[in-house]
């Protein structure tokens, strides 16, 4: 049992060192970007970079096929559904409006061309026929969608259909759709390598580009996805990699398709001029330890779940300091993976990261003796 009545704060330097005394420099301001909100996020650590009205809701347009996406790659993953599997064309797909892959309703296209159209050409009529074919219909697949963010972890996000058709119930926010972008990413590293870096892609006949057009200008981004109507704007969601750090960003509100690829350009060149990203604890390192109470053992390792990465601003590794707050006085017994408390990671006075902390092992309850024995100890804590 947990005595939460007093809590210990125990601090503790990463690195001693010569430079971890100087004074640190300031973080840079961030560009000042004209878009209805915005968001830089480091993909390992999941730290705010940048951010304008991050979780204010916005109408994504078609970055919502990120989260479509990100259900039929799971299908993909869990063997429910083939890359080969043979699609019939709907006459709902084939009528929606927007953009489109150009596919004919009663013929037969395969999940892998139908991925292509959605993710390449961001085809409305991709969406649907791939969103009737994981679930039946469209306002079926929806649900999925709603129960998909939430097991992600979207916070301000709702869906109403596959493709991002305007509808006042329909909303994410940029943090949401940097979040979404990051589970694509993390979980299903092949497919978004082999579906998100292309330029382009044909099919019938007809070639289309890819609107993220920073896969052109940007070695560094290797995918993404845009977003338009009249009354979103102009969104784009891309991610690239530099030097091993990978960052996210996303702009919503813009008012051209050049505006949306500079300011998301100049939220990535930021992140990669003024930071970098560090790991601090491999995982299933300990952090910490604590003193247990009347238990069969005395000292708690404290674990972090996964390893701690931290971006920094670049070249100031060595000044970061780490903070462990945690109870007082724990009592056996302890389960493996009980939550304890939080580790604290400051660049000078700012919080960069707070990490939960979580017991390492478990600790059951000591025998009559050890208990009698601490009873009397804790008097004198």
């Amino acid at each position: 049992m947990i005595h939460a009545k007093r809590l210990l704060y125990i601090a503790f330097l990463l690195v001693v060192s010569a430079s971890a005394f100087a004074k640190p420099l300031p973080i840079p301001e961030p560009p000042s970007l004209d878009a209805r909100s915005y968001i830089l996020m480091d993909f390992d650590s999941g730290q705010i970079l940048a951010a304008k009205n991050p979780e204010k809701r916005v109408e994504p347009a078609s970055i919502t096929k990120l989260m479509t996406t990100y259900i039929v790659f799971d299908e993909l993953s869990k063997g429910n559904i083939s890359p080969d599997d043979k699609v019939t064309i709907s006459e709902k797909a084939w009528r929606m409006g927007g953009s489109k892959m150009f596919i004919e309703v009663g013929t037969q296209v395969s999940v892998d061309d139908l991925l292509h159209g959605m993710v390449t050409a961001s085809g409305n009529d991709a969406t649907v026929a791939l969103a009737e074919y994981v679930a039946g219909t469209e306002s079926t697949f929806a649900d999925y969608m709603n129960q998909y963010g939430r097991e992600i972890g979207l916070e301000d996000s709702h869906f109403v259909d596959a493709s991002g058709w305007p509808h006042e119930n329909h909303y994410m926010s940029a943090h949401d759709i940097a979040r979404l972008l990051s589970a694509v990413i993390r979980d299903f590293p092949d497919l978004y390598a082999q579906y998100f870096n292309e330029k382009k892609f044909t099919y019938n006949g007809i070639e289309q580009y890819n609107r993220n057009s920073l896969l052109w200008s940007d070695e560094s981004v290797d995918g993404g996805k845009t977003g338009h109507t009249e009354s979103a704007g102009y969104c784009l969601s891309a991610s690239a990699k530099r030097d091993g750090m990978r960052t996210v960003a996303v702009v919503t509100g813009t008012v051209s398709n050049n505006a949306r690829k500079s300011q998301t350009q100049a939220l990535l060149n930021y992140g990669f001029r003024f930071f970098e990203t560090g790991r601090l604890f491999d995982e299933g390192k300990e952090i910490s330890e604590v003193r247990v109470w009347k238990g069969d053992d005395t000292m708690l390792p404290v674990v972090a779940k996964g390893a701690v990465d931290v971006s920094f601003p670049r070249g100031q590794r060595d000044t970061l300091t780490t903070s462990a707050e945690l109870p007082s006085q724990l009592l056996a017994p302890i389960k493996k993976g009980e939550r304890l408390g939080t580790l604290e990671v400051k660049y000078d006075s700012e919080v960069l990261a707070q990490v939960p902390l979580y017991a390492g092992k478990d600790i059951e309850r000591g025998g009559i003796f050890r208990q009698l024995t601490d009873e009397v100890m804790m008097m004198f804590e």
